[in-house]
């Protein structure tokens, strides 16, 4: 047995090739070892490079962005993203900074610029270009708490960027008061329901959410907290469960609880048309609605199964160049009903007075229950 290992060695060693190995060529475009490999010309490659802002490394959001760097690299474009604070302050930097082009932005942040901010609309400056995932609303607290009306004038740990946007529209939608501590980041905000000095903790993110699951919760004193699908809620968020297959720690074997998730958006700025900016992005948009179908094959995020390109987000306006590689490519999204047919089945269902408001929220609806259920 030692004498063919030290044959073997030998072999690769000397650059035999072993029987039954098969050396793959290179794909297309991509030079081969044996090959003189060329610096990339300048302008050439700033053309085809655009910046994409997510979040802290480990969540959702981060790994969505590492995806889109992976599978759209190429000649044409390339992705390079950069590790943001999150949904709030992803806005801010898309509107400001000179050398990003888009952002993760979550579909309620703009109902909380205007709370907080007294931001009217803050979309007519952006678009969106698809909707990647959903951020589902995690409360944690005492077992004490049974649902997020038990937390009325309770003390809340929210962190800005991971929760405190998506508690504050609740909790106002809900005409519900609360004491929030929203300046620590996320990993003490968890801390600190686990030491016992707030009654609850809330963050907005993809599940399952790592730094939650790995919470030492051995005395079950802590456990997941609903959120009924509210008919106050239901224009922004969509119903969903949480269950102990995804947070062993916080639920019994077998449980599952309600609560609510909104969708986690790539948007761009509003760039006019035919600007270089225009033009980055929309490069982008051809090459990423193009490739969509291997963001949902193996080994990507399983979160890319709710991510949608022709979904309708209530309150948003899509990127231009978006709207018009759909139009121009209708085999590529037969699989979603269009939005004509589907008021013209509702009128003759009866339902013709609905406001164009209500038929786009409930279309929204209609599209998120069909991509989940064709993704299964």
């Amino acid at each position: 047995m030692r004498f063919l290992v030290t044959i073997m060695l030998a072999a690769i060693a000397g650059g035999l090739p072993l029987k039954g190995a098969v050396a793959e060529d290179p794909p297309p475009g991509v030079p081969g070892p044996n090959d003189v490999w060329k610096i990339p010309n300048r302008e050439v490659m700033n053309a085809g490079t655009v910046t994409v802002i997510t979040a802290p490394a480990g969540g959702t959001t981060s790994v969505f962005g590492s995806d889109m760097s992976r599978v759209l690299d190429d000649s044409n474009v390339r992705v390079l993203t950069v590790l943001g604070k999150g949904p709030v302050h992803n806005v801010t930097d898309v509107l400001a900074l000179k050398a990003i082009d888009m952002g993760v932005v979550v579909a309620d942040v703009p109902e909380f610029y205007r709370l907080q901010y007294k931001v009217s609309d803050i979309t007519s400056q952006l678009r969106y270009i698809a909707k990647l995932y959903n951020n589902e609303i995690h409360i944690v607290a005492p077992t004490s708490i049974n649902s997020i009306f038990d937390l009325a004038g309770k003390r809340i740990v929210a962190s800005t960027d991971v929760g405190y946007y998506a508690a504050k529209v609740i909790f106002n939608r809900l005409n519900m008061n609360a004491t929030f501590d929203y300046w620590t980041d996320d990993a003490s905000a968890i801390q600190k329901i686990v030491d016992g000095k707030a009654d609850a903790y809330i963050g907005s993110t993809g599940k399952v959410f790592g730094l939650l699951r790995a919470v030492k919760n051995e005395d079950h004193k802590l456990h997941l907290v609903s959120v009924p699908y509210d008919r106050r809620l239901q224009d922004l968020y969509l119903p969903t469960t949480l269950s102990s297959d995804d947070y062993p720690n916080m639920l019994p074997s077998g449980e599952r609880i309600d609560t609510v998730a909104v969708s986690a958006l790539l948007v761009t700025f509003n760039w006019p048309e035919k600007t270089d900016r225009y033009q980055r992005v929309a490069n982008f948009v051809n090459a990423f609605f193009s490739k969509f179908d291997e963001f949902r094959k193996p080994p990507r995020h399983p979160k890319w199964k709710e991510a949608s390109i022709t979904a309708v987000v209530p309150g948003w306006q899509r990127f231009k160049a978006a709207q018009d590689w759909l139009d121009q490519h209708p085999t590529e999204v037969a699989g979603s009903a269009s939005r004509t047919k589907f008021k013209e089945f509702m009128s003759q269902e009866g339902h013709g007075d609905m406001s164009p408001e209500q038929l786009d929220r409930l279309y929204a609806h209609f599209l998120e229950w069909n991509n989940h259920n064709v993704s299964r």
